[in-house]
């Protein structure tokens, strides 16, 4: 298995909040190791690998991670909770999950 991370840079220059956060998260778990190649998608520049990979994959959000497996297969995830339970093995705890699925579909609405 083969993991990429995609993180952003913002057309201001400053780091993604988000991305910032997750590769904290990763390195307080001890699992940014597990992260075989980390690519930048910088808004300013359109050509950076990052945005490129982003447009290949029609990704929006920020970070995400492609997963390559052993057979060549990809998935592609922009979940990072997803990420980590499916790929990583992590249980996350359920607020977390919830509270990173409402930030990405601001559209839905708890019953």
């Amino acid at each position: 298995m083969h993991i990429t991370l995609v993180k952003k840079i913002k057309a201001d220059g400053s780091p993604c909040r988000k991305c910032a956060e997750v590769v904290d998260r990763l390195e307080r778990s001890q699992l940014l190791g597990r992260i075989d190649r980390v690519v930048v998608a910088d808004e300013r520049d359109p050509d950076s690998e990052g945005m490129q990979l982003a447009g290949r994959y029609n990704v929006d959000w920020a970070p995400f991670f492609i997963v390559e497996d052993d057979s060549g297969g990809e998935r592609i995830y922009t979940s990072f909770f997803r990420f980590l339970k499916e790929v990583l093995g992590q249980n996350p705890r359920q607020e977390e999950e919830t509270t990173e699925m409402m930030r990405q579909n601001p559209d839905l609405d708890f019953l």
